[in-house]
């Protein structure tokens, strides 16, 4: 444990520590195993070997036939539809040219599928969006596969994209990992007035096209979207848990730092393997320290409730058994140190300005609430995180993060938080568990109590809205949106019409065993909630005017029927549609195989 580390920080590793002792135990044992004295290549057979470089350029050739030459995968998520993944079109001619300099050699070993959330919402392609996670891991696995690599640099940004690249690597443990990002697009529209016209738009008082116009104005170029939604929170956590360079996380694409960045990590890779002298597997990097530190980040910065499956589901593959207990009680002792909209008005390029993840990561290592001590790929523990890259004339250097926040509208230190908790609270009552994001509700919206009206769809609530029957006080309950029901899909469409009648004045909650977006705003929305109704959870016995109480402050979620009464309902049955159209027929052994929300809702054995 890293000395002066905050007691109940360092009482939740333990604890983790202890409950994943033997599971951790048999990973490392079969990452140990792996680790080979040469290369993995040199016990292919001569006809396999050549097989693996058969399309290589001569000097390569020469170098892949030894064997004290490193060989780096490189796996990507790149398309030219998703502005976030774009600009990693060329990233792999740097990064072979870097690593090529540094006397390595490097292959393109494989492509993964990247989806946008942003553009599947209220989509029947939403229902792919979780599970594409998880394809995204066995396309990883299917990438590093051959036995010609010693190391692997992951080209990834949003969503499920690099919890499925992390958990995907982990399979491959003995292998050291660096991902590389891309970056945030400029700022638009600023977020306070896009919010503003989509609750206009929610009402009918502007049309398409002025969404459309507002809408363009924010996603407007290469680049991640700006908003800190799960895209923004995986780079910020990737860095905190050590597999960025310091400060890669929200350089801008297309800038010469960014070039010099990646192509830094190419040649970083090459010293974090076996044959570089400082070998670091990704299996040995990610252990408890490391996910402890993941969640304190996302709590201080109010990240995406995303991450209370994705955090939950990498770990596992890391042979650790991480809980909602875990995020809940390092809550309480992790400030809010961050305004970020969905949170706030500001963007990642605000926080970057004020003072970005040097900052940030400063601040919780001089107040305990990190692991000083854990591994990291940009040196030698996090304590080295607190720099900035900056290129001058020498090269690409670091230079110590600022003492003091440049905005503290956006950021702030650890003596004067935005709030004295972390961003995210678990719900539990005869409903089961659930989590709420409360680091975007303000504290008058944090407690309802009202009657149900519940909905099977999403698409069913946004007809009722537009009808005119929601003008009340309502807990809007949408079921049979768990990952065995129909995948789990984000309801984030349901946010402007609920904002809208919050405004209006009515006490208004959701409750749902779906998802929402990182994006979910002001309205307090308990999601996730487990088990769920398809699996015989309770929300499939809730009825339209039952009275429900959500208490996000104290962590209390009930239905108020008496308990005889509500245990000898009938469940409701789940909607009896097909699901045929958009590739939702293929994933049919997905929605069977997989696990509940609580343990990462993975379709992989845990």
């Amino acid at each position: 444990m890293s000395p002066g580390l905050d007691p109940v920080v360092a009482r939740v590793t333990d604890r983790i520590a202890r409950r994943s002792a033997d599971r951790r135990a048999a990973y490392l044992e079969r990452v140990r195993d792996a680790v080979r004295a040469g290369p993995a290549r040199t016990a292919l057979g001569c006809a396999n070997l050549a097989h693996g470089f058969a399309a290589c350029a001569p000097a390569d050739k020469l170098r892949l036939r030894g064997d004290v030459t490193p060989n780096i995968a490189i796996v990507s998520a790149y398309n030219d539809m998703l502005s976030a993944h774009q600009p990693l079109q060329d990233y792999p001619a740097i990064l072979k040219r870097a690593i090529g300099e540094a006397g390595g050699t490097a292959q393109f070993a494989g492509g993964v599928p990247a989806m946008c959330d942003g553009i599947t919402q209220g989509r029947a392609g939403m229902e792919l969006s979780l599970f594409s996670r998880d394809v995204v891991a066995m396309a990883t696995a299917v990438a590093l596969s051959h036995d010609m690599f010693d190391g692997a640099l992951l080209l990834g940004v949003c969503d499920k994209i690099v919890p499925g690249l992390v958990i995907g690597a982990l399979s491959f443990g003995h292998l050291p990992v660096i991902l590389v990002p891309a970056g945030p697009m400029g700022s638009g529209l600023p977020n306070a007035r896009k919010a503003k016209v989509r609750k206009l738009y929610a009402e009918g008082k502007v049309g398409r096209a002025e969404l459309l116009e507002a809408e363009a104005a924010s996603y407007h170029s290469p680049g991640t979207c700006t908003f800190y939604g799960t895209a923004n929170s995986n780079q910020l956590l990737m860095e905190v848990m050590g597999l960025h360079l310091p400060g890669a996380s929200f350089v801008p694409p297309g800038t010469a730092l960014r070039e010099a960045l990646t192509a830094e990590a190419g040649r970083r890779v090459l010293e974090l393997t076996a044959l570089g002298g400082g070998h670091t597997p990704i299996g040995e990097l990610l252990d408890e320290r490391a996910f402890v530190n993941g969640v304190v980040a996302l709590l201080a910065t109010g990240g995406s409730t995303n991450h209370t499956l994705h955090l939950v589901a990498m770990a596992a593959a890391a042979g650790i058994e991480l809980t909602w207990d875990d995020f809940d009680e390092l809550s309480t002792v992790t400030p809010l140190l961050t305004r970020l909209y969905p949170n706030g008005t500001a963007d990642v390029n605000h926080f970057h300005a004020a003072g970005g993840t040097a900052f940030l990561i400063g601040e919780l290592l001089d107040a305990g609430l990190l692991h000083a001590d854990a591994r990291v790929v940009g040196g030698k523990t996090l304590a080295d995180y607190r720099a900035v890259p900056e290129l001058g004339p020498d090269g690409l250097t670091w230079r110590p993060g600022p003492a003091e926040s440049g905005d503290r509208e956006v950021l702030r230190p650890v003596a004067d938080p935005f709030d004295s908790h972390g961003g995210l609270h678990t719900v539990t009552g005869n409903l089961g568990r659930a989590v709420v994001k409360v680091s975007a509700v303000a504290p008058e919206h944090r407690v309802v109590e009202a009657p149900a009206r519940v909905f099977d769809s999403q698409q069913a609530l946004q007809a009722a809205f537009e009808a005119g029957e929601l003008n009340r006080d309502i807990v809007a309950v949408v079921r049979f949106q768990g990952p065995r029901a129909n995948g789990m899909p984000e309801l984030h469409k349901l946010t402007p019409p609920l904002a809208v009648l919050q405004d209006r004045g009515h006490r208004v909650a959701l409750v749902t065993d779906g998802r929402m977006s990182g994006a979910s705003g002001a309205v307090p929305a308990a999601i996730h909630l487990s088990p769920e109704a398809a699996a015989g959870g309770p929300l499939a016995r809730v009825r339209d005017g039952d009275v429900i109480r959500l208490d996000a402050d104290a962590g209390r979620l009930r239905v108020l029927v008496p308990d005889e009464e509500f245990a000898a309902r009938e469940p409701a049955a789940p909607p009896a549609e097909e699901q045929y159209g958009t590739g939702r027929e293929l994933f049919a052994a997905f929605r069977r195989a997989v696990g509940p929300a609580e343990r990462g809702a993975a379709v992989f054995a845990s």
